[in-house]
């Protein structure tokens, strides 16, 4: 069987922002209708579209509220080195739609965070959808994730949950793990990429359930063929037609 890898990704280029001390929290206000490249903490509302030429919104404190309440983030392109929402260094944050994100390389990033929950938005034409680099416990649910050249990118994190998701269409891969660890991947709809589901060899004790991954070039490749007992991966109960190595599929 051809073998179908994922390329490696980097980090898109995006001014880090540090953790908030007690002193910069009492600087930044709470902000009800943001603008494009604001620093943003507390229960942030979106009361219309932003249309960016640069980054999105960035997070600027712990236990930030992001709800896009029905509108659009849009982006210059996913050739760009911008994001839409960027989680820097930040726990206990939630994205949530409805709405919708496009046209960045990463429509939401987070890095170095913990407890970030990202939920019921749509990404589209993004680079990547959702990109997670050295956070734990990322949540990946109820999201429609559509025609981005990755959808889900988990890079060198541990504990991440993606379930109830719709990704379909993402050209290189619908989800992408790299040196990434205990994740839970479940109950997810993933189709229309050359790899459903990508695993690298430093990826481990991850737990793959229950999902259809359907219509793909390869729908569940543990590191083009590796066995998964040598990762320490679990696969089970997925609905799927075409796995690398075989036999990770329903009857197959």
């Amino acid at each position: 069987m051809a073998q179908t890898q994922t390329q490696q990704t980097t980090s898109p280029s995006v001014a880090s922002t540090p953790k908030s001390s007690s002193a910069s929290t009492a600087a930044i206000t709470p902000i009800t209708n943001p603008a494009c490249g604001e620093v943003v903490q507390g229960n942030v509302n979106l009361t219309a579209n932003l249309n960016c030429t640069g980054d999105g919104l960035i997070v600027g404190a712990d236990n930030t509220v992001i709800n896009l309440n029905g509108y659009t983030v849009s982006g210059p392109g996913q050739q760009s080195s911008k994001v839409g929402v960027v989680v820097p260094n930040n726990d206990n944050v939630m994205v949530t739609g409805p709405g919708v994100i496009k046209g960045f390389q990463a429509g939401i990033l987070a890095t170095g965070s913990n407890n970030v929950q990202i939920k019921s938005i749509i990404l589209t034409g993004n680079e990547i959808a959702v990109f997670t680099t050295g956070s734990t416990n990322t949540q990946v649910q109820e999201n429609i994730i559509k025609n981005n050249n990755l959808g889900v990118a988990s890079h060198s994190s541990k504990g991440a949950s993606l379930m109830s998701n719709l990704i379909t269409g993402n050209e290189l891969a619908g989800v992408t793990l790299v040196n990434t660890h205990k994740a839970i991947i479940a109950a997810n709809n993933i189709e229309g990429g050359q790899n459903g589901l990508f695993l690298d060899a430093q990826s481990s004790e991850n737990t793959i359930n229950m999902n259809n991954v359907l219509h793909n070039v390869i729908d569940l490749n543990n590191a083009n063929g590796l066995a998964p007992n040598i990762n320490v991966n679990s696969f089970a109960d997925n609905n799927c037609m075409v796995s690398n190595p075989s036999g990770l599929c329903i009857g197959r």
